[in-house]
């Protein structure tokens, strides 16, 4: 055995002995301990016969690297332990200004791709929303952490990295080469539909987001708007303040939502009537593309009553992320605190349920099949998409039409 393995093993037993003593001496504050020292115990016994049973002699820091990995990756897909060499890079790359212009979390294992800026790197190099990253320059998501993925698509403007997508109902990865740069938000879209109903596109909540879809509303109120959609399907990016913000504009009372954590102190945000800015019908679109800052705007309207939230249930995603450096040189980064709607659910775990349900006939975040015959290019895929009607939309014009509207 290697001198670095043996000081290993010493260190390892040494803390597992420390917490075995610990417990015994009556350490233990509560019967929920007595859970960590067993599960310490099995740790032990397992990493003992790996090292004395195992076909080869181990290599026992890489074992104990992949527990750490492993024990936080299953805590939520936000979390992460990063070794000293990974947590180096993850620095160093996150100083990068340049990224590909996608919002990305885990799924199935592998890093998907929530939304995509419109006119982004991503987007030119035809990856949608639903695609799975199945590899980031030859390594598979699988055994990367949110952090790591993260880091990896970050870098210098103009530099390229490559990717293995996986298109929706196609099992084959496609290889595609991505070069980063500076990405600026989408503006806003809007325009005026039939029967007064002003319709509203917001692809993600950077800052300020808030202060712009007031001045939207402000203006299409100016010009005629008697009723209002708000189009946040694919909004996966940006700040969570900005969605409560939003969500004040259309609330006059009630809690928009809240924020906690086991040692997080509980902020709850509620509306301020003086930031309301419409009382007008108001319909929510949502799908699986959905995420963060988008999610609680369209909690908060939902459970308060004041709007109708219509398409598909919506990604789920809204913690709190903290780095914890390491003694070692390695880092945790763990979720210290999640956003919840009014009714008390956590939207990373529930995510949001429409009251009116509507499938996305373009639904990107499908099983794939093996259809090898498939086009797998996302330009044919957004041109069979043109071509079909929009159904969510449809669907909140008819229900808006359906509605009086409020002086």
């Amino acid at each position: 055995m290697s001198k670095t393995t043996k000081l290993t093993v010493l260190g390892l037993s040494f803390l597992l002995a420390s917490f075995m003593v610990a417990g015994g001496l009556g350490v233990r504050a509560n019967t929920n301990d007595d859970g960590s020292y067993r599960q310490l115990g099995v740790y032990s016994e397992v990493l003992s016969r790996v090292r004395t049973e195992y076909v080869e002699e181990p290599n026992i820091p890489s074992v104990t690297n992949g527990a750490l990995h492993g024990l936080l990756e299953s805590l939520d897909a936000n979390s992460s332990y990063l070794d000293p060499t990974e947590y180096k890079e993850y620095k160093q790359r996150k100083e990068g200004k340049a990224g590909i212009g996608a919002a990305v979390s885990k799924r199935y294992g592998y890093a998907a791709v929530i939304s995509v800026t419109p006119g982004g790197p991503a987007d030119k190099a035809e990856i949608a929303s639903g695609d799975i990253l199945e590899a980031i320059e030859g390594k598979s998501t699988r055994d990367m952490s949110l952090a790591e993925i993260d880091g990896r698509l970050t870098g210098t403007p103009g530099s390229v990295v490559n990717v293995s997508v996986v298109r929706p109902r196609r099992a084959q990865p496609v290889k595609s080469a991505v070069t980063r740069a500076v990405v600026s938000d989408p503006p806003i879209s809007d325009r005026m539909m039939e029967d007064g109903i002003a319709y509203i596109k917001v692809d993600d909540f950077p800052k300020g987001r808030s202060q712009e879809i007031a001045n939207k509303l402000k203006t299409l109120q100016k010009d005629g708007a008697k009723k209002i959609i708000l189009d946040l399907r694919n909004s996966g990016d940006g700040q969570e303040d900005e969605g409560i913000a939003t969500a004040n504009l259309f609330l006059n009372h009630g809690m928009i939502g809240y924020l906690q954590g086991q040692k997080y102190p509980k902020q709850t945000y509620n509306a301020d009537p003086q930031k309301a800015i419409t009382t007008l019908p108001l319909v929510v679109l949502v799908n699986r593309g959905t995420a963060g800052p988008a999610e609680l705007v369209a909690a908060a309207i939902m459970e308060n009553a004041r709007g109708d939230v219509l398409g598909d249930k919506t990604f789920g995603s809204g913690s709190i992320p903290k780095v914890i450096d390491m003694p070692d040189g390695s880092a945790l980064i763990l979720s210290v605190a999640k956003y919840y709607s009014p009714s008390g659910k956590a939207i990373q775990d529930t995510a949001v349920t429409p009251n009116i349900l509507v499938a996305d006939n373009n639904d990107a975040f499908l099983a794939p099949d093996e259809d090898e015959n498939a086009d797998d290019s996302a330009q044919q895929q957004e041109k069979q998409k043109a071509n079909q009607p929009d159904d969510q939309l449809n669907k909140a014009i008819e229900v808006l039409k359906g509605q009086a509207t409020k002086a």
